[in-house]
């Protein structure tokens, strides 16, 4: 989708973080946008924002675990500027802790946001953009923690990992279509994540407080440093435009750990070998 002018985008968690700086490097690239978001008043002030301006950027409140929530999203979104051509799922959610502490509030939010929300918005939104044969583009937000272990985090890392394996059979699935599908992968970017809990639903409450310091200092699996080099979202913002024009699959936002990717890949190479050749033995 190297031309994006006038084409629609429609971005979960667009009222702040990740998904706002997306929002604005859409508009910036004269797209029209709906900003979909959970939270009230971050989303009149992004309405706000863009009303001193000439972009075409509507606010819709949306629940990205809910289905019929994302389903009225899309509906209220071609409403408003006809065809979808990029959908970005980027709303998420991070509970912290052990598995052995985890409790099982903390899989069902976390995966009715990150995973289902994902989903959701598939559902919602593909079977349209398949029909009117514009092509577009699918942008899901996984993690590095989708490629790697992170311990401490191990619900949020699950649900990203299926995030990328979703995405990973996704971009085969719409290759026919002319539909094309990033997978965002980010270190710690700035955003307000680690304060999720605002928005926790009293039905899926949990009896203890979430440490994340701990996540990135209990064991040498993961760096001290992993918090260093913060990156500000305007950033990812813009990258993730660059991958929608130029079909970039994996969009990576923090090289810099790019070893630790490469060690998971080399132990699943050994894994092979050895096992290749214990096969070899038996026979």
């Amino acid at each position: 989708m190297k031309n994006v002018a006038g084409k629609t985008a429609f971005v979960t968690g667009g009222a702040s973080g990740m998904g706002l700086a997306m929002v604005r490097s859409f508009a910036a690239a004269g797209m029209k946008v709906a900003v979909a978001d959970i939270e009230a008043e971050p989303l009149r002030a992004v309405v706000d924002e863009f009303d001193e301006t000439n972009a075409s950027v509507i606010g819709l409140h949306v629940d990205v675990s809910d289905l019929d929530s994302v389903t009225e999203g899309a509906a209220k979104t071609k409403e408003a500027f006809g065809n979808i051509h990029v959908l970005v799922n980027n709303a998420g959610i991070v509970t912290g802790g052990t598995f052995a502490e985890a409790e099982p509030n903390d899989w069902r939010w976390t995966m009715n946001v990150n995973l289902d929300g994902v989903y959701n918005g598939l559902n919602a939104f593909l079977p349209d953009m398949i029909a009117h044969n514009e092509g577009g583009h699918v942008v899901n937000t996984a993690s590095l923690a989708g490629h790697i272990a992170v311990p401490r985090l191990g619900i949020y890392g699950a649900s990203k990992f299926a995030v990328v394996g979703l995405s990973e059979t996704l971009r085969v699935e719409m290759l026919e279509h002319g539909i094309g599908v990033s997978v965002l992968c980010p270190g710690v970017v700035n955003t307000n994540i680690f304060t999720a809990n605002r928005n926790r639903p009293s039905s899926l409450s949990a009896t203890r407080e979430m440490n994340f310091e701990r996540a990135n200092t209990d064991s040498e699996a993961v760096p001290n440093d992993v918090m260093r080099n913060i990156l500000e979202p305007d950033v990812v913002g813009d990258m993730v435009l660059h991958a929608v024009q130029n079909d970039q699959f994996y969009i990576f936002t923090h090289p810099d750990f790019a070893p630790m990717v490469q060690t998971r890949t080399k132990e699943i190479e050994d894994a092979f070998e050895y096992w290749a050749n214990y096969c070899a033995e038996l026979s």
